[in-house]
């Protein structure tokens, strides 16, 4: 089984990161295979950054998904999921959301916790957008600056546990989520510390994506997620106009 764990991301650092926790958790027989946005923004904060994010990842999703069995959107925030889904015939899982649905399965109510303020109207919506809301006990977000994007995870490591400590005590969260891909791997160094599970999003977008590939579910060919009539374009990537044209069948 060959997974694509496409991050949306310039940082080549934060996609290693990834995927030495992705390589962890996956099955024997599983091959990771990352890829690298080579253009956009070092880590998307925004809902401006998040849809320009989401642009690329079509574009690197049609580049790539004939050599994969399943693809993984590794951005918190699942920027251009629902648009994948749409345009290609694999399971493309979202790091958010299979954080999100593991967590329902671990508890009642779950809470996110990040490494920045500005992500966490970007994240109230992505919740929203997955029909979650009344899930998640809320978001709590560092509010000090960090020096590198890379080293967050370990540089504020004791603060973000204390932000799930009082996620647990003061939102009555049941289960904890690290989101943003630079918070990969932070799960499991904190578990201990922690005293309700806590779900790596990285693993859970890898172990979704085996379960999705094993079920073997066929591409929709009716209702909301059915390819799209072909039609011209104009100035596109040409792996991505191929897929719209439907010129690559």
């Amino acid at each position: 089984m060959k997974l694509l764990l496409l991050n949306p991301n310039t940082s080549t650092t934060v996609t290693d990161l990834m995927l030495g926790v992705g390589q962890r958790g996956a099955a024997p027989g599983t091959e990771i295979i990352p890829c690298t946005a080579t253009r956009g923004v070092p880590y998307i904060a925004t809902r401006t950054e998040a849809q320009i994010g989401g642009a690329i990842a079509l574009e690197m999703l049609a580049e790539q998904h004939k050599k994969v069995d399943a693809a993984i959107i590794a951005a918190f925030g699942d920027p251009g999921l629902f648009a994948a889904r749409e345009t290609f015939d694999i399971p493309v899982v979202g790091m958010a959301e299979a954080a999100m649905l593991t967590a329902c399965m671990a508890g009642r109510r779950f809470a996110i916790v990040t490494f920045a303020q500005a992500l966490g109207p970007w994240y109230e919506e992505c919740v929203r957008a997955h029909g979650l809301w009344e899930r998640c006990a809320g978001i709590r977000m560092l509010d000090t600056p960090f020096q590198a994007i890379s080293e967050v995870g370990t540089e504020k490591e004791d603060v973000l546990v204390e932000l799930a400590q009082c996620a647990i005590v003061e939102d009555e969260a049941d289960v904890l989520i690290f989101a943003g891909a630079p918070l990969s791997g932070l799960a499991e160094r904190v578990a201990d510390r922690i005293p309700v599970p806590v779900v790596d999003q990285v693993i859970a977008a890898v172990k979704q994506a085996e379960a999705l590939v094993a079920l073997r579910l066929r591409k929709a060919t009716a209702g909301t997620y059915r390819r799209p009539a072909a039609k011209p374009t104009i100035g596109l990537a040409e792996p991505l106009a191929a897929r719209l044209e439907h010129r690559d069948s």
